[in-house]
């Protein structure tokens, strides 16, 4: 079981996270746990695909994160790694933006030339 305020995880039986206080919740199924939590993994590779792949890969690696800490019930640590993922994905796509402007803005003088 994790905290989900630090996402430290936390020894079966304690009331309280030893590293930052907060009161321990214990699901008591798994039907409870909070599944919305968005992977952003579509986005991911999409943005890897058509816009920065180096800032894509980071944020298809914070994308596979997210399932695989809720299965292990580290929610807080679920959430940080989507919200991770949506900022590398913007990130990404500013960045691939940014680059094909600013190749097209050096292509056109090109073109007027010839």
């Amino acid at each position: 079981m994790f905290c989900t305020t630090c996402g430290n995880q936390l020894t079966p039986g304690v009331d309280f996270c030893p590293n930052c206080g907060a009161a321990a919740i214990r699901p008591t199924t798994a039907v409870q746990m909070p599944m919305d939590i968005s992977t952003y993994l579509i986005q991911s590779i999409l943005v890897t695909l058509c816009c920065c792949m180096p800032f894509g890969i980071v944020a298809i690696v914070y994308a596979a994160q997210v399932s695989s800490k809720l299965a292990a019930g580290d929610v807080g640590g679920a959430q940080a790694a989507s919200d991770n993922a949506r900022r590398w994905c913007w990130i990404a796509f500013g960045v691939g933006l940014a680059l094909n402007v600013l190749g097209l803005l050096l292509y056109i003088p090109q073109m007027a030339r010839h």
